[in-house]
């Protein structure tokens, strides 16, 4: 794909949308192959990850649909006209493509696929999704590159706790039980929001499901689910890019549709950098101080800050006055975006999973990379305040989860363009 060019233009402001959740709506497209008929699913975000996930449905046997911007119309065949075999490149293309393991488990009772892909940050093993759907009853067959699985009958309701409150595993396995016959239980479920909003989709579908946002789900199998209308839930960390748009050129942001109440711990951090967070209209407005102050920062499971918004995070304090220490949690590969920042003039060093900013003056702009895509949105970041331009590859990540971020930075008054 072709670059970004980024020059600074000084504050951003307006008011931008940040549109459904990467996070939630993949997995809510997957959901619907539990019930045949036709699905609704609204607010959905238009990035490369929707059109690949739609092309992993269609070639399941499904017909997927665009009556109108940002809506996805679903139809799902009944289960003995469900193909349980797929295209390689479809599930390699991203991570979220595990979670067909799931729904067509409970619905066909056996599915192939390749090994998923996505970003690459770190070692994420499938242990936690295979080991519990293997306590419901599924069989499977895996080597370097692909996994088989079947199960002999009905998915069987188990008690399944995680070693690990894993968001995408705890999408599967909620997936897998609703349909499963009896009563399960999922202890240290994740409890992010694109959970919960994939648990109200799929109560809206006829499941019975308690516990949501909590980190002990308890579902009543059903034997049968039907289609439903469904919203997917604010991208909270596109809207957190936005924000930190904000924070770092010194602007006035508003996302109309954010949800603050998703994002507490986050504008915490954003409060104790000096800038104003203003909560009073409609979704979150954020005014940034002429200079940042540095913060200390600790990735955490929800309700904790997210390891995606770090990239961000460490981007902005590279600019803000004084030392600051951003702390990985989850992922040990995620430090690999620093290396281009410093291209950029930043003071970052790293030691195991902690990175400690030296916030400087200025950026200046050079070439730079982005490896994933929360890594080349934070360099897109970084362009906003370089001197000179910056020029940002890798921008197909960018396109996997931003609606047109180029497009609504540019409306905030940006200065970017694409270039060969």
């Amino acid at each position: 794909m072709s670059s970004l060019v980024v020059k600074p233009v000084g504050p951003l402001s307006g008011e931008v949308r940040a549109f459904g959740a990467k996070n939630a709506v993949l997995k809510q497209m997957a959901a619907c192959l539990l019930a045949s008929g036709t699905h609704l699913l609204r607010n959905v975000p238009e990035i490369a990850d929707v059109v690949t996930m739609s092309e992993l449905l269609e070639a399941l046997g499904c017909r997927v649909e665009r009556p109108a911007a940002h809506e996805l119309r679903i139809t799902v065949p009944a289960a003995d006209g469900l193909k349980t075999v797929a295209p390689a490149h479809l599930f390699e293309a991203m991570r979220a493509s595990i979670v067909i393991l799931g729904p067509m488990l409970a619905r066909c009772g056996e599915v192939s696929m390749a090994l998923p892909g996505g970003d690459d940050f770190g070692h994420r093993p499938i242990n936690f999704h295979t080991d519990g759907l293997g306590e419901m009853g599924a069989v499977f067959h895996n080597d370097r590159t692909s996994i088989s699985a079947s199960s002999p009958g009905r998915l069987r309701a188990t008690h399944i706790t995680l070693e690990y409150p894993s968001h995408t595993a705890t999408d599967n396995l909620l997936m897998a039980c609703v349909l499963a016959e009896g009563r399960s239980v999922i202890e240290n479920a994740a409890r992010e929001p694109e959970v919960e909003d994939l648990g109200r989709q799929l109560l809206a579908m006829g499941a019975r499901i308690e516990g949501l946002g909590t980190s002990r789900l308890t579902i009543q199998g059903v034997s049968e689910l039907t289609p439903a209308t469904h919203e997917v839930v604010t991208d909270r960390v596109v809207t957190a890019t936005y924000l930190a748009s904000s924070l770092i050129t010194g602007g006035d942001v508003r996302v109309v549709d954010a949800r603050a109440d998703h994002m507490v711990m986050l504008l915490r951090k954003v409060e104790a950098m000096g800038a104003d967070v203003d909560l009073s209209g409609e979704g979150i407005r954020v005014r940034g101080p002429a200079r940042l102050r540095a913060v200390d920062v600790a990735t955490l499971p929800y309700p904790g800050v997210a390891t995606d918004y770090k990239p961000l995070i460490t981007t902005v304090l590279s600019v803000a006055e004084g030392v600051s220490v951003v702390t990985e949690n989850l992922f040990v590969g995620r430090f690999r975006y620093v290396d281009e920042l410093v291209r950029l003039g930043a003071s970052i060093t790293t030691e195991g999973h902690h990175a400690m900013i030296r916030g400087v003056d200025h950026l200046t702009g050079t070439s730079v990379h982005g490896s994933d895509i929360r890594a080349a949105a934070a360099l897109v970041l970084a362009g906003l305040v370089a001197e000179g331009s910056t020029t940002v590859s890798g921008m197909e990540h960018v396109a996997r989860g931003y609606d047109d971020l180029p497009g609504r930075l540019a409306t905030l008054g940006a200065d970017i363009e694409w270039t060969s």
